[in-house]
């Protein structure tokens, strides 16, 4: 596998499957051609090609980076070059890195970290640690779910650090390994150490993917060590806490939990909210309100997913000329929400609201006509109806309803009584958040 291939797999490790398949498959790497500050792709037509430059170069160009070290300019050819009629150039041309090993977003610092209850604690002592390195809590081990933003306030305490001339190493945890292997079977140890010791602080990312790997743990034991007896600063990130890291050696794990662990929660839909609103903000996007709510409450958690979908709305009105509506927005992102749909079971819809709304699940199932069960039973077949791939016979079977018919009527009440009550509106937009959110932890 060449040095693209790899990049373009480590991509579709963060991206939705969709994208993957409709757009980065269809990107191939020209291995001849491309050098290590200049990288060459081609695409089968313009819309691709702009897709991607638009989306996508910025996150390429990290990945060449972590591969070697070099932060290239990323060109993408549509269709063959020939000596008649030369290929389209898609270029995205980019400033030499400032710093070989920090490999940092500048974009990524403490004020463009929206806040919430879910993040309060992760953020103020990502902070605290930034202005008092090596004295208040090390290491730092920042720990939860995939795309909660762990490694912006990574990146942030290191931006920081940058800003003021300190020497920083931000790296995720394979990159420390490639490296490691490669310095290893070069006997050029010596200046792998120098690079991972001699910093003031050391930003490791993914540290999960340690598990097992015992010649790394032990190498990173000692890196460690050196650091931390120097009031050096370590932040670590993980997707888990360090006890349930299996194949973790209990030397490193008693050091990863001497200093503070703080995690990182899903966001609730507020907090989304003001992710997407700071999101438009920054890239200039005009997203009205209604579409906003449509996004946070749609989909899902993951904050990298969901500033992915606010860039490939910019990018599709951008190239069709046409204004974000809401309709517009609900296409454009059908095919996500239809994968979103295939993990939510009409079973999860019930056990969250009957939680919520402080019902029995077996009431919800029931013929009971009290209000309470009725307003509980009537959410949850509006949740099953736009939450699942069930069609209106398959949900009134599960509620033993006499047909379809019945849910027809339900829908047609819930969307009246949404129209005239804002609060109801909110409370389906909550067990909405709440669904995707119990859903994909289980799923996770």
């Amino acid at each position: 596998m060449n040095i693209g291939q790899k990049v373009l797999f480590e991509l579709k490790k963060e991206i939705s499957e969709t994208d993957y398949e409709r757009y980065i498959k269809k990107l191939i790497y020209d291995a001849r051609r491309s050098r290590s500050n200049l990288v060459y792709f081609s695409a089968p037509n313009m819309l691709v090609a702009k897709w991607i430059k638009t989306k996508y170069t910025d996150k390429l160009q990290h990945l060449f980076e972590l591969q070697n070290e070099i932060k290239p300019e990323i060109e993408i050819t549509v269709g063959k070059q020939t000596s008649k009629a030369p290929a389209t150039i898609i270029k995205q041309s980019t400033e030499k890195s400032t710093s070989k090993s920090t490999y940092l977003n500048p974009s990524l610092k403490f004020d463009s970290f929206i806040v919430g209850d879910s993040n309060q604690f992760a953020y103020t002592t990502a902070k605290s640690v930034a202005e008092k390195p090596g004295q208040l809590y090390n290491p730092l081990f920042i720990y939860g779910g995939v795309g909660l933003g762990k490694t912006h306030l990574l990146q942030a305490i290191g931006n920081y650090h940058i800003d003021m001339g300190r020497t920083v190493i931000y790296t995720t945890l394979e990159q420390f390994m490639n490296s490691f292997t490669s310095h290893l079977q070069s006997q050029t140890m010596d200046r792998f150490r120098d690079k991972f010791r001699e910093c003031d602080l050391l930003l490791i990312d993914d540290i999960q993917f340690l598990s097992r790997k015992e010649k790394t743990q032990d190498e990173f034991f000692h890196t460690f060590n050196e650091l931390y007896n120097a009031n050096k600063q370590i932040v670590i990130t993980a997707d888990r806490q360090p006890n349930k890291i299996a194949g973790l050696v209990d030397r490193l794990r008693s050091r990863f939990e001497m200093g503070l662990m703080a995690d990182i929660q899903p966001p609730g839909l507020e907090t989304k909210i003001a992710i997407i609103q700071k999101k438009c903000e920054l890239d200039g996007i005009q997203l009205n309100h209604e579409i906003i709510n449509y996004i946070a409450a749609n989909m899902g958690d993951n904050i990298r997913e969901i500033e992915g979908t606010i860039i490939k709305l910019n990018a599709l009105s951008s190239m069709l000329n046409q204004e974000i509506t809401l309709d517009f927005a609900q296409n454009a992102i059908k095919d996500q929400l239809k994968e979103k749909k295939e993990n939510i079971t009409i079973d999860d819809i019930v056990k969250i609201v009957s939680r919520e709304l402080n019902i029995k699940p077996s009431d919800i199932k029931s013929k009971k006509r009290t209000k309470m069960v009725v307003n509980a039973r009537r959410t949850a077949i509006y949740l099953a109806r736009n939450l699942t791939p069930n069609s209106m016979p398959q949900i009134a079977m599960y509620f033993g309803m006499k047909d379809h018919t019945a849910v027809s009527h339900t829908m047609k009440k819930i969307t009246e009584i949404i129209d005239n009550d804002e609060n109801f509106k909110v409370l389906l937009e909550e067990l909405s958040n709440k669904i995707h959110t119990d859903t994909q932890s289980h799923n996770n």
